[in-house]
C-alpha cells in the first residue's frame, strides 16, 4: 500500500522586462545584487552549493539545483516548515526579456506562506525591475 502524495501549489509570477537576459541574469546570481532585491545571501551559481538568504523575518536554506546560464536558475527554499523549489526560466523576447518565477511546493495546509508568497513575489519583482534598470 503506498501513501499518497499530497497536492502542492505553486506560485508563479511572470513578467517580460526591456532589458537583456544577461542584465537580468546578474541580478538574479550576484549577492549584491540579489541584496537589493530579494535577501543578503552568500550565493554562487553552482550546481549543489547551499546557501542562505537572509532578511528581516529570517533566514532561508536552499541548495542550487540547475544552472543554465541566462535561461534557468533553480533552487529549493526551506523556511519555516516550507520545502519549495524557485525556479526562474528567462526567454529572449524581442528586444527584452520574459522572466518566469515559479515556487513549487505549497501544501495544502501552508495558506498563509501560500498567500505571503503571492504578496512577496510580486514586490520583489518590483524590487527587481528597479535593480535591472540601474545596472547595466
Amino acid at each position: 500500500m503506498t501513501t499518497p502524495v499530497p497536492e502542492t501549489r505553486s506560485v508563479v509570477i511572470e513578467r517580460t522586462f526591456p532589458y537583456p537576459p544577461a542584465r537580468l541574469w546578474r541580478a538574479l546570481t550576484q549577492p549584491h545584487l540579489m541584496a537589493e532585491w530579494l535577501m543578503k545571501s552568500d550565493f554562487a551559481p553552482e550546481v549543489g552549493r547551499d546557501f542562505t538568504l537572509t532578511g528581516d523575518w529570517g533566514a532561508v536554506d536552499c541548495t542550487v539545483i540547475e544552472i543554465e546560464p541566462e535561461r534557468t536558475l533553480s533552487y529549493t527554499w526551506r523556511a519555516m516548515g516550507l520545502d519549495s523549489v524557485v525556479t526562474f526560466s528567462l526567454r529572449p523576447d524581442g528586444s527584452g526579456t520574459h522572466l518566469r518565477m515559479e515556487q513549487a511546493g505549497f501544501l495544502p495546509d501552508q495558506e498563509q506562506s501560500y498567500r505571503g508568497a503571492i504578496y512577496g513575489w510580486a514586490k520583489m519583482f518590483d524590487a527587481l525591475e528597479a535593480v535591472v534598470a540601474k545596472t547595466d
